[in-house]
């Protein structure tokens, strides 16, 4: 049973795998909302609830979870993230429990909500394996208490035949941008990523060096404030907001610009990140320890303190005169080959499975370790 928030792009990637293997795979959304069309191979299921997560919600989602599982008999819970499907899990006795971190469950929610924490709290003490995406979930779960044994590494990765460096890229042409030095942002728009800070370094790079361009794609509550900062610039001509823009079209999207700026106070292993590096586009990212597993400062691209607008600018216009991008590129792509590999990354998930089925309990762990 997979179980989790909704249905995202990226529930979407993990449900497709899990439904080409021989397991009989369900799913379960916290708080679905709306149909959606699922891949092959997988049948959805409900709580008849739509908890708003307050704490007689989630416990009333618990209490018909233990009757779901005991009705269906999985063989493992899958659940994620960790303050929200996998605590509800928690709650219901869910055993044996694949809880999977997403990154900002554990190392932004946790720091900045108590709640969230002790949410997180009861998730991983009833956690029988830990899906990390990067190693700084691990430590941060380390500081938890959970042990390191019991957790599985598993950057989600992407299709490295989709996301390469060889295709067209029309859009430069359609823009006008041909030869122009040409930036992209593939982040939502949320006080969480940064983009604030990208479109401030930009705009400040750009008064420099009036032939770079920003490609940036996204929504989010932040979109009016971010528009009107590019409009009073001036220098909106420089500057294209894409909106959303589907899987299919992303490849050639990453191919029209030249290097890609993530400005994100949190991350774990960045999707958008690993399609531009992929893609064989260096990166200017945020020091935060999530970037610095996938890109090293002079090698795959370039590295700025977190918050500091003025720094990712000097980066950009340093970016925009380098003579060593090709060198970049190749290493961005090397990097992707040996970390991102969707195919072969998701094997560990199936092994994460496997080891929750042969441990069973937690109780049955602590049997087991102290043998």
């Amino acid at each position: 049973m997979y179980f989790s928030r909704d249905y995202s792009p990226h529930d979407e990637r993990f449900l497709t795998a899990l439904g080409r293997t021989s397991h009989e795979v369900f799913f379960l959304r916290l708080s679905p909302s709306g149909m959606v069309n699922l891949p092959a191979g997988v049948e959805e299921v409900r709580l008849a609830t739509h908890p708003d997560h307050t704490p007689a919600d989630l416990h009333n989602a618990a209490r018909l979870l233990r009757k779901l599982v005991e009705e269906l008999k999985p063989g493992v819970v899958h659940a994620g993230p960790l303050h929200g499907p996998a605590y509800v899990s928690a709650l219901a006795g869910v055993a044996p429990l694949a809880s999977m971190s997403w990154g900002s469950d554990i190392l932004h929610e946790a720091l900045i909500n108590p709640q969230a924490q002790r949410r997180i709290t009861r998730a991983l003490a009833a956690s029988t394996v830990l899906i990390c995406d990067c190693r700084a979930v691990a430590q941060e779960a380390g500081r938890y208490g959970f042990p390191a044994e019991r957790m599985y590494l598993f950057p989600w990765g992407v299709d490295l035949a989709h996301f390469n460096p060889v295709g067209p890229a029309p859009l430069r042409e359609r823009l006008g941008w041909r030869d122009n030095f040409v930036f992209i942002s593939n982040r939502s728009f949320e006080p969480i990523y940064g983009v604030d800070v990208t479109l401030k370094a930009f705009l400040a790079a750009a008064r420099q060096h009036p032939e770079i361009r920003l490609l940036v794609y996204g929504k989010g509550s932040q979109e009016d404030e971010l528009r009107k900062m590019v409009m009073e610039s001036g220098m909106a001509e420089r500057v294209y907001f894409g909106g959303y823009v589907s899987r299919d079209e992303l490849p050639t999207t990453y191919r029209s610009a030249d290097l890609f700026i993530s400005a994100s106070h949190c991350d774990g292993s960045s999707v958008s990140l690993m399609e531009a590096l992929a893609c064989g586009r260096p990166a200017i990212v945020s020091d935060i320890p999530g970037n610095l597993e996938w890109v090293e400062d002079g090698r795959q691209g370039w590295v700025f303190k977190d918050g500091d607008y003025e720094a990712l600018s000097a980066q950009i216009l340093a970016a925009s005169r380098d003579g060593a991008l090709t060198e970049k590129s190749l290493s961005a792509r090397q990097q992707a080959e040996a970390k991102a590999d969707w195919e072969r990354n998701f094997n560990v998930l199936l092994e994460a499975y496997e080891a929750a089925i042969e441990l069973k309990t937690p109780a049955g762990l602590q049997t087991r370790e102290q043998a």
